[in-house]
C-alpha cells in the first residue's frame, strides 16, 4: 500500500483573495499547486468563484482562464448585481459554499486529506462529515488579521490549521508584482478542461 498521502485542495476564491489582500500579498497559483504537489499526490484542485451576469468584461476572467488551463479545476456560478435599497450600494448576491460541499463529499472516499481554502463558518458542519469519513482536514486562513479572517468554530473542527502568512514565503507574490492579463492568457493550453470558478472577492 501506498504511503504517499492523496491531497485535494478546495479554494474558497473570494475568501482566499480577502484574506490575502489582508494580509498585503497576492497569491501565486503556480507556486501554490507547486507547493502542494511536493506534500504528496495532488490529485485535484478546485477553484471556486462567482462571476457576475451581464457583465462585459470582468477583472476575474484572465485568472479564471489561466487557473484552468494550469491545472486547476474551476468552479463559476452567474450571480446577478443589484443595489440595495437601503443603502443605495452596488452588491452581488451568490455564494459558492454548496457546490464547494458536493465536490469536497464526493471526493471524500479517494483522499486522505482536503485542504480548504477559507476562513467561513458555515463549513464547519462540512468538515465534520468529511473527518467522519476518515479524510483529515486541513484549513487555511489567517488569524493575524484585524480582526482574524478564520471563524473560531471552523478553526477547532480542523485537523490542522495553517495559517496563510505562514505560506507566505512560498505561495505569496507582492501586488506590483502582479503578472498583467497578457501574460496569464499567453500561458498554452494543457489538457485540463473544467468548468467554472468561484469569485465573489473583489465585489460587494
Amino acid at each position: 500500500m501506498s504511503s504517499i498521502e492523496k491531497i485535494a485542495l478546495f479554494i474558497d476564491g473570494a475568501n482566499l483573495y480577502a484574506t490575502s489582500k489582508a494580509l498585503g500579498f497576492d497569491i501565486d497559483y503556480r507556486r501554490l499547486l507547486g507547493e502542494f504537489h511536493g506534500r504528496g499526490a495532488l490529485l485535484r484542485a478546485f477553484y471556486y468563484t462567482t462571476v457576475i451576469e451581464d457583465q462585459e468584461y470582468s477583472s476575474i476572467r484572465p485568472l479564471i482562464d489561466w487557473l484552468d488551463y494550469n491545472g486547476y479545476t474551476v468552479v463559476t456560478k452567474l450571480t446577478k448585481e443589484f443595489v440595495d435599497a437601503t443603502t443605495g450600494r452596488r452588491k452581488v448576491k451568490g455564494s459558492m459554499d454548496v457546490e464547494l460541499a458536493v465536490n469536497a463529499m464526493e471526493l471524500a472516499e479517494h483522499v486522505d486529506q482536503i485542504v480548504l481554502f477559507s476562513g467561513d463558518g458555515d463549513f464547519r458542519s462540512l468538515v465534520e462529515a468529511v473527518q467522519r469519513r476518515g479524510v483529515r482536514v486541513t484549513v487555511v486562513s489567517t488569524l493575524t488579521s484585524q480582526p482574524p479572517m478564520v471563524a473560531d468554530e471552523l478553526r477547532r473542527q480542523a485537523d490542522v490549521f495553517i495559517d496563510l502568512v505562514e505560506l507566505k514565503p512560498k505561495v505569496g507574490r507582492d501586488p506590483a508584482e502582479r503578472p498583467g492579463s497578457r501574460e496569464m492568457r499567453q500561458q498554452p493550453p494543457q489538457f485540463l478542461t473544467r468548468g467554472t470558478i468561484n469569485r465573489g472577492d473583489r465585489v460587494e
